[in-house]
């Protein structure tokens, strides 16, 4: 069987790679592989707005009761909730169906352990190679088969866990939120009028197809015009599953993930509240970032990219901040995997805390000029076109090139078919010029093609 798990669970085209029968054995192998020494196990099932997260839930519920398991069903829930609600609710597991960022066309399936941790490579490997067996799983009958409860006060816990970690009644701001048309809709809006901002939102009439569709984190163009348009204070954009955030100052400047972070960290270091005084972050992260905690004695940690291998170190070091420049950013005071309403939270706690604006805040973290090109390649040709001789070739000597002044890191996309280049320089025309220089043999000799 084809490898399925990627850095942030089975990802794919719904109904194409991601089958319901696919679900359905998944929900059956998942199941035993985690909860196999309870009697009868209890599983948190949520899902984002997508279309086809009614198919892929009922398949994976089919699966999980089969083998006498139990579900809790939460409905549409940001991803970060299930984490939470499973150590509140003291569940077994739970399942998150999402793609995350992806387009609506994509879904994913993602499990989280009794701990509310994504899983280890060891589990998943496990999991994989109990859906390639013959194993001849037990099936209950009469009143041992699993059954369906529906959690109708899911929602109203998440948001009453979000509430209790503001620190100020944001009373007199203004707050913009671009909630994707994703599973922030329902969630984000509610947080914020809690908290008293006079709140305006943009993107939170999920339909099914319109999640991630030109808005979102990864879209932000009508949030920074939507900012400046209602002289807010503040923008915040989530992606479909609300686990990463992007942030808008007052002048509509993006303010990214390295960006968040490090106002965080500059934060709590002055408070003597950031454990070990250091910052877990990922080879993605800005150079400038780094060299001014550097300045200011706060020590990085650098991981492979994917926010549960900064949990992992986070977790092994004792490490209580850690991120991704894409927004996913983890504050284990709270919850065990990135969380974009409790991020923007965070974000107003510094703000109200330091009494200045985002603007200001933001100015003290300088950014090396980054370029980000990804080239799309076949799905099966990503670690031929990391081995290929030529690429390697040029990968070397832009490295050489830019020396002490820049860096590049060319990786596999683990959740696409994608060869991400990143640059970083003191020159935006001569990074993109070296980006395509390194793109042209992916183009080619592999099919590829700038995405």
């Amino acid at each position: 069987m084809k490898k399925l798990f990627g850095t942030d669970g089975i990802r794919g085209l719904a109904n194409d790679l991601l089958t319901p029968e696919l679900a359905l054995r998944l929900g059956m192998c998942g199941a035993y592989v985690l909860t196999n020494e309870v009697h009868k196990p209890k599983i948190i099932v949520a899902s984002d707005t997508r279309k086809s997260k009614d198919m892929l839930a009922c398949a994976l519920i089919a699966g999980i009761c089969s083998v006498g398991g139990d579900v809790l069903f939460a409905g549409v829930l940001p991803t970060p909730a299930l984490p939470h609600l499973t150590r509140e609710y003291k569940a077994d597991a739970a399942v998150m169906i999402s793609a995350s960022h992806n387009p609506m066309q994509d879904n994913g399936i993602k499990w989280f352990n009794n701990l509310g941790d994504k899983l280890s490579d060891e589990i998943e490997a496990e999991i994989e190679k109990l859906m390639a067996s013959d194993h001849p799983f037990i099936r209950p009958i009469g009143e041992d088969i699993g059954r369906v409860i529906e959690v109708k006060r899911a929602q109203a816990d998440y948001v009453d866990f979000l509430c209790s970690t503001c620190n100020y009644d944001l009373s007199g701001m203004k707050i913009v939120l671009d909630c994707a048309n994703g599973a922030a809709s329902f969630v984000a809006p509610e947080v914020f009028r809690r908290l008293n901002a006079e709140v305006f939102v943009h993107c939170n009439q999920p339909d099914g197809c319109n999640i991630n569709k030109s808005c979102g984190s990864t879209c932000t163009e009508s949030l920074q015009g939507f900012v400046a348009e209602q002289g807010a204070d503040v923008g915040f954009a989530f992606d479909g599953d609300a686990d990463r955030v992007i942030a808008c100052d007052e002048h509509g400047n993006i303010v990214d993930g390295d960006k968040i972070m490090g106002l965080c960290a500059i934060s709590l270091n002055k408070k003597n509240m950031l454990a070990k005084n250091t910052l877990v972050c990922t080879v993605m992260t800005n150079i400038g970032l780094k060299r001014k905690l550097k300045e200011l004695g706060v020590n990085t940690i650098e991981t492979s990219v994917g926010d549960r291998y900064v949990l992992e170190e986070m977790r092994s070091g004792g490490y209580n901040l850690g991120g991704e420049q894409s927004g996913h950013i983890i504050f284990s005071d709270y919850n065990t995997t990135g969380d974009g309403i409790l991020s923007a939270i965070q974000v107003l706690n510094v703000m109200k805390a330091e009494n200045i604006q985002l603007s200001e805040l933001s100015e003290e973290i300088p950014i090396f000029p980054q370029i980000l090109l990804n080239v799309e390649v076949g799905a099966n040709s990503k670690k031929a076109a990391m081995q290929d001789i030529e690429v390697n070739k040029r990968i070397e000597q832009v490295k050489n090139e830019l020396g002490d002044d820049g860096r590049i890191l060319v990786r596999e996309s683990g959740t696409e078919p994608l060869i991400r280049i990143m640059i970083e320089g003191i020159n935006d025309d001569i990074i993109l010029q070296k980006a395509l220089f390194v793109a042209e043999p992916l183009i080619e000799s592999h099919c590829g093609k700038i995405r």
